[in-house]
């Protein structure tokens, strides 16, 4: 009698445990569908955003885009190339943000225009032609708003840098003087997308 009172209470701890185990992972997926989400919304109303401007003004590149989300830790993929025609990212990689642009105490990034302020600005920017400079090959980005109308100015290019981490990682990786900066592999893929233009690509920064 006692085996079988002792046998019925381990298998209902064990239904107990299963269940209990059950819910924990379905709300954990359910928290970072929800992010997912979160972040593609936030993606496609930029999107929107461009697709808007280049309908209206043919010196930019109507089939591709550049979007890069500030809110995404810069150790994750958050820089996207994005095809405006058939409405799918096409590649992704990590990207540097300012020095500037640090996480206060409060957890937030400091946006700024200001020359010396070694701040990421967030806007749309013209992708110009490219120079060979300090990190070799890199492009001129023109601001096209008046949170990033500094940027010739300040001598914000997208470069590359062979320092920064390829793979994604669950720590932020180096900054920039204020430049969008990337890995020299991912750089590679981009450079081609761009020399293959035509017109002038659109690069998105936002938050």
């Amino acid at each position: 009698m006692r085996r079988i009172i002792f046998a019925l209470i381990l298998i209902g701890t064990l239904l107990l445990s299963l269940t209990i185990s059950s819910k924990s992972l379905g709300n954990t997926t359910s928290t970072i569908s929800e992010s997912d989400n979160s972040i593609e919304e936030k993606l496609l109303k930029h999107v929107n955003i461009i697709k808007d401007l280049v309908r209206t003004n043919p010196n930019y590149n109507n089939e591709i885009a550049f979007f890069i989300d500030m809110e995404i830790m810069s150790g994750k993929n958050r820089f996207f190339i994005y095809d405006l025609k058939n409405d799918k990212i096409i590649d992704q990689g990590l990207v540097a943000q300012g020095f500037g642009s640090r996480i206060d105490p409060e957890g937030k990034l400091k946006f700024s225009n200001e020359n010396n302020s070694l701040c990421t600005s967030l806007g749309k920017y013209s992708v110009g032609n490219s120079y060979y400079g300090q990190y070799g090959k890199a492009y001129k980005l023109y601001g096209l708003d008046a949170t990033n109308n500094n940027a010739e100015v300040r001598n914000i290019v997208l470069h590359k840098n062979q320092k920064l981490p390829y793979e994604e990682q669950d720590k932020p990786i180096g900054y920039s003087f204020g430049c969008p900066m990337v890995n020299d592999i991912y750089y590679s893929r981009i450079e081609k997308i761009i020399d293959n233009s035509k017109r002038n690509i659109v690069l998105y920064i936002y938050y």
